[in-house]
């Protein structure tokens, strides 16, 4: 299993080449694998090491040893400070006060930092940046890009710092959301979201989907690799082949159905009556009480400085 804290990269299935069967290839090649094929085992490769490693969550960091209701608390007095923060001043005190939580919790800030600005910052980006340009909101023209009946068009400095804005309070709440998450263990999680009145069943549904999603991977792989076994011909992308492909969401169906029965059967076999009972109770001590003081006066901070910056 690849550690958690070590830096994230390419994926291996992305990158995996098709090999001759000899070295030269003077015999023969084999047959490149398809997109599909390589998209559905490495990402089930991939969704299996992501969420069962709980590496991080298992260091002896400051968050891994709080109370699951204090962080998920905590974390929402954050995300509401951030939310409301609207100067960029004050999101990057507070991007660096994540930091610090993070490298105090003894996760690895190269993996941190690609885990958060790979994906939605990055993403948002490209959808709010459109809104910097002077053809979309009017504004000061700082870059010129072009003329328009000879009025400058480009960048716009209200555009540019509102697009910033944004970004940075993406960045900041996937940050929060993302250490929660990693420093503490799922079971953990969901227990604290039951002891802070969330509704069982909510809780339930949340528990059994993360239990049996890898299950249904795994199914989802198997059909597939049966499938192949029966080929003596490569695949065309016809009408035949979309047909299979509806059946066999047809069957992933019809399995998910049958398996929702069964489990539900041996919960009621072993005892369950609509709650469920955690082998680790979660208890408050006195490290909790001074984390949840911490994160109400961090969230305080947060908006009064934001506010002195206003004024």
């Amino acid at each position: 299993m690849r550690d958690a804290t070590a830096p994230p990269e390419t994926p291996a299935w992305l990158l995996r080449q098709p090999v001759a069967l000899c070295p030269c290839g003077c015999i023969g090649k084999r047959q490149k694998a398809s997109y599909l094929e390589r998209t559905l085992t490495g990402g089930s490769d991939l969704m299996h090491q992501v969420m069962f490693s709980e590496d991080v969550a298992r260091l002896p960091g400051v968050l891994q040893r709080l109370d699951p209701r204090v962080k998920l608390v905590g974390t929402m007095l954050l995300l509401v400070a951030v939310g409301l923060a609207h100067h960029i001043t004050t999101l990057l005190a507070a991007y660096a006060l994540v930091l610090g939580l993070a490298w105090w919790s003894r996760v690895a800030l190269a993996f941190f930092i690609r885990r958060v600005w790979l994906f939605i910052p990055i993403f948002t980006a490209i959808v709010v940046l459109p809104a910097a340009f002077s053809v979309v909101n009017d504004g000061d023209v700082i870059v010129h890009l072009w003329t328009w009946n000879g009025e400058p068009e480009g960048l716009t400095s209200q555009g540019l710092f509102s697009a910033a804005l944004i970004i940075m309070r993406v960045a900041v709440s996937v940050s929060l959301a993302v250490l929660l998450t990693i420093t503490t263990p799922w079971g953990r999680l969901l227990n604290g979201l039951r002891g802070l009145g969330v509704p069982r069943l909510i809780v339930l549904t949340i528990n059994m989907s993360y239990r049996y999603i890898f299950l249904l991977l795994e199914a989802v792989g198997d059909m597939y690799e049966s499938r192949k076994s029966r080929q003596v011909r490569a695949v065309k992308h016809d009408a035949a082949a979309r047909a299979t492909v509806g059946a066999s969401i047809g069957t992933l169906v019809g399995k998910c159905g049958h398996l929702a029965e069964e489990v539900h059967q041996a919960m009621v076999a072993r005892g369950y009556r609509g709650e469920v009972h955690a082998l680790d109770a979660t208890k408050m001590a006195a490290i909790d009480r001074a984390a949840a003081l911490t994160s109400v006066v961090l969230a305080a901070a947060i908006l009064s400085g934001d506010r002195l910056l206003g004024g």
